[in-house]
């Protein structure tokens, strides 16, 4: 009863997000071939859009035909690179949008190349609503409790991703900030679970890891409330994926995406990951020794992104999965590789603390944040312009306030940041080492 009076608040609170949900579910009734169809009219229809209605694609598209339909093959297209949405962020939007209702978003970037990008209110509500879709492949159902521990700061302030979340009795979500990963923290988040008794956990792998490296240590015993631990942001690896089983007792979640392109794969309760290709097209190129991925929203036409090289590498599948879905398969390669930054008192702050430092500096090209000692880190930059210094003072002003009174911060500018043997580019390096790296 008490889910079900959760679910009705929740639905009247949010109708336009339960309206785009009612329209999202039908669709797992489709065929595979009547899905292809449909993603390649939407794809069409983008790609059409685009090239009217944006400055940006009406000059990278001249002299190419755009309107095949049927024909039109994504390999026909130029890719979208992130300096392209660097360089020509007003050029992607669309001509005409309603300045006044067009917000825009911040993203660190799995490359470490941060980028702006706009957004509106029916894309945050659909983004939501196919985030509820896919905590439902878990058998998750709507009224049931969600905890989220992000590292994001911004995205818990209201109008946030995460912003606004009902903690009162009734409510279904709650929202903790996980960008400092105290033992007192990991305690209270544990205390939490005990408490509120969630069903789903969705967060940082990294903050999720260290949690259930402290309630294993700590022999803490959590309710069989659990009906699974979503794991998002960052590479999950069977290491993670294992502590995490051990100290939640159910079943951990893969799910891939990114603020500019969210939902774009959900792992099912056979372990497998369905690409959402009815918001999505996801392609896995080659280019030089990995398959890259690149992804075009099929849901955006605010600010069409194609073919857009996200930074990360997998492969789309052939085959189907045993639990029904019409949804293609896809693996994912190595891609967002983090580190925690540790103080000397033992203080552990998400890499998302650090990247938030930057947003809206976009002279910025690309970063790298390494810390070289306890008391000490060094901010790698490849700008346009120097940072001015009124922005330095303000970014060893939170550090010193917020991390460590003694951290002291270097900023290096470089022509080129050094990427690591397997050619990635980690844009948070602490002190131990990448743990994800064993």
């Amino acid at each position: 009863m008490t889910r079900l009076l959760r679910y009705w608040m929740q639905r009247m609170r949010h109708p336009e997000r339960y309206a785009r949900l009612a329209g999202l579910l039908p669709i797992e009734t489709l065929s595979r071939q009547q899905l292809l169809d449909k993603q390649q009219r939407e794809f069409a229809g983008m790609v059409a859009f685009a090239a009217q209605h944006t400055d940006f694609y009406a000059a990278r598209y001249a002299g190419i035909s755009v309107r095949g339909g049927a024909s039109l093959r994504p390999c026909d297209l130029p890719m979208l690179e992130k300096r392209d949405v660097i360089e020509h962020l007003d050029g992607l939007l669309q001509r005409g949008a309603d300045r006044d209702r067009v917000k825009i978003g911040h993203t660190g970037g799995s490359t470490g190349k941060p980028l702006a990008f706009y957004y509106d209110d029916a894309k945050h509500e659909l983004m939501l609503a196919g985030m509820m879709r896919g905590f439902m492949m878990s058998g998750w159902r709507p009224g049931q409790k969600i905890l989220y521990l992000w590292g994001a700061s911004r995205d818990l302030s209201p109008g946030g991703v995460f912003g606004g979340r009902d903690g009162a009795f009734f409510g279904s979500e709650k929202t903790v900030s996980a960008a400092e990963l105290s033992d007192s923290r990991l305690r209270e988040w544990a205390d939490l679970i005990k408490t509120w008794r969630p069903t789903l956990i969705y967060g940082y792998a990294s903050a999720m890891t260290e949690l259930a490296r402290f309630v294993i240590e700590r022999r803490i015993n959590l309710p069989q409330c659990l009906l699974g631990v979503y794991s998002t942001a960052e590479v999950l690896n069977d290491w993670q994926r294992e502590l995490m089983q051990q100290a939640f007792g159910c079943k951990v979640f893969n799910q891939y995406g990114c603020r500019e392109v969210p939902n774009i794969a959900w792992e099912c309760r056979h372990g497998n990951m369905h690409v959402f290709s009815d918001m999505v097209y996801l392609e896995s190129v080659s280019m030089g020794d990995e398959d890259r991925l690149l992804v075009s929203s099929l849901t955006n036409r605010l600010m069409p992104f194609i073919r857009y090289n996200i930074g990360d590498s997998g492969r789309v599948l052939d085959g189907d999965c045993d639990c029904g879905l019409p949804f293609p398969l896809m693996e994912m390669g190595v891609c967002r590789q983090n580190d925690l930054i540790r103080t000397r008192a033992g203080k552990r702050f998400h890499p998302a603390y650090f990247n938030r430092l930057l947003y809206g500096l976009r002279q910025i090209r690309q970063y790298q944040w390494v810390q070289t000692a306890a008391d000490r880190i060094v901010l790698n930059l490849v700008v346009a312009e120097r940072l001015s210094a009124e922005n330095l003072a303000a970014i060893k002003a939170s550090i010193r306030d917020e991390v460590d009174g003694q951290m002291r911060l270097t900023v290096n500018y470089l022509d080129e940041i050094p990427r690591t043997g397997s050619g990635k580019h980690r844009f948070v390096i602490g002190l131990a080492g990448s743990e994800s790296e064993r």
